[in-house]
């Protein structure tokens, strides 16, 4: 069964959504979010709750409070492989850093034993995560050290670097 909940966090509205598996979705705002792998909207549905719904509230409770969570909630990553992997190291960056695309697509090419992999592709695979702030995009920025294409907002990925005390330029 799919559950489904809201969470008031300082930068906004924040929906929350999970299955029997684990937490599938993390989103701010409500907004209407298109999934470019089939070109359908994703809909809110009547809030419930369970288990992974209220974990990932605690979680954010923690974390919102300006501290590093000590447990992650359950997680269902729904995706291609290369975007589950991409997720998967993105989740390993740790609480107060960042890292760049071009780092996590040398990370993945060295694993794989092939030359290289582009960034551009790990950035794709980033801009899909469905399940933001835990498995945190927000800490994956450009070469260069600019801060890109954040789903919530750059504004809001801003606040959680700062939250987290990242350096930013």
């Amino acid at each position: 069964m799919i559950t489904s909940a809201n969470y008031k966090s300082p930068i906004g509205n924040i929906f929350l959504k999970a299955d029997e598996v684990g937490l599938t979705e993390l989103r701010f705002d409500l907004q209407e979010y298109t999934n470019y792998e089939n070109n359908t909207k994703f809909e809110p549905l009547l809030e419930r709750t369970n288990i992974h719904l209220i974990q990932s509230k605690l979680w954010l409770d923690i974390y919102f409070s300006g501290h590093e969570p000590s447990f992650f909630p359950d997680l269902h990553l729904i995706g291609t492989p290369f975007q589950i992997e991409v997720w998967k190291l993105v989740q390993k960056i740790p609480y107060g850093s960042t890292t760049s695309y071009s780092n996590i697509a040398q990370e993945i090419a060295k694993f794989k034993g092939i030359k290289n992999m582009a960034a551009q592709a790990v950035g794709y695979a980033v801009g899909l995560n469905n399940i933001s702030i835990i498995i945190p995009c927000h800490r994956v920025i450009g070469k260069n050290g600019k801060l890109t294409g954040y789903s919530g907002g750059i504004e809001k990925k801003k606040y959680l670097l700062n939250l987290e005390k990242s350096v930013i330029t």
